[in-house]
């Protein structure tokens, strides 16, 4: 039986609406919850992907929520102060990929039927392959050719158009992965002020020793200057036009 591994993006909601529409045998969808970090619209879509079908819906979280894990709790030991969140992730320290695996691993070591877990990596992504992975694991996608292009049109096309995400953002899981294009936070900053608030909040208790997240800055209020001295210059240069 195939056990549908869904991130809530393109790639992998196009490869589980794909499969059932082959009639392929599943046994369930599982999902990992990333809680406050995910994009309101993908809460939603979520919620639309579960109505749309007649399979097992499970949801599973991280052991710890991922606000908590990046920034931790202050703790004093011998009058010194410590703190130990795992700052912001990096394209070398992807640590709140590791809690996702690592919540649907305790979900599928549960599971005492044989099964092969499906993931949604697109033809035109095999490098993403990795050669030695435990368990039964297929890429449907693969297997049918289809590119992430194709699965974004497929999704479009069966009345999946994640409330406009994919027309701004490349990534539309967590609105605060530092792995987005610096244009990305720009538009995030400039369209979803709310959210843009809520990093800046999350950032002012990260602990910067652990390292730097987003590419060239050390924090988010260093990206959010930037942002605030582009709108300076902006100006400027309407005024003097």
């Amino acid at each position: 039986m195939n056990i549908v591994s869904l991130s809530g993006g393109k790639d992998s909601t196009a490869m589980l609406l794909m499969m059932i529409e082959r009639n392929e045998p599943l046994h369930s969808v599982v999902y990992c919850d990333m809680g406050e970090w995910e994009f309101p619209e993908m809460r939603t879509h979520i919620e639309k992907v579960q109505s749309m079908i007649a399979v097992p819906f499970v949801r599973v979280f991280p052991k710890h929520g991922l606000t908590y894990m990046l920034t931790k709790k202050t703790v004093k030991k011998n009058g010194n102060v410590y703190r130990y969140g795992y700052n912001w992730p990096s394209a070398m320290r992807r640590w709140c990929t590791r809690e996702k695996v690592a919540a649907i691993t305790r979900h599928l070591k549960k599971i005492s039927c044989d099964y092969t877990v499906c993931i949604g990596f697109a033809s035109n992504e095999q490098k993403r392959i990795k050669p030695k992975v435990k368990g039964k694991i297929r890429y449907p996608l693969i297997e049918y050719g289809v590119t992430e292009k194709e699965t974004l049109q497929y999704c479009y096309k069966n009345g999946i158009d994640y409330d406009g995400l994919y027309k701004v953002f490349r990534r539309v899981s967590c609105f605060c992965c530092p792995l987005q294009r610096i244009s990305e936070l720009r538009e995030l900053r400039k369209s979803r002020p709310s959210l843009w608030r809520k990093m800046l909040e999350w950032d002012s208790k990260v602990d910067t020793r652990f390292g730097v997240g987003f590419k060239g800055y050390k924090t988010v209020h260093d990206i959010d200057k930037r942002f605030a001295e582009e709108e300076r210059q902006l100006s400027l240069f309407q005024i003097d036009n």
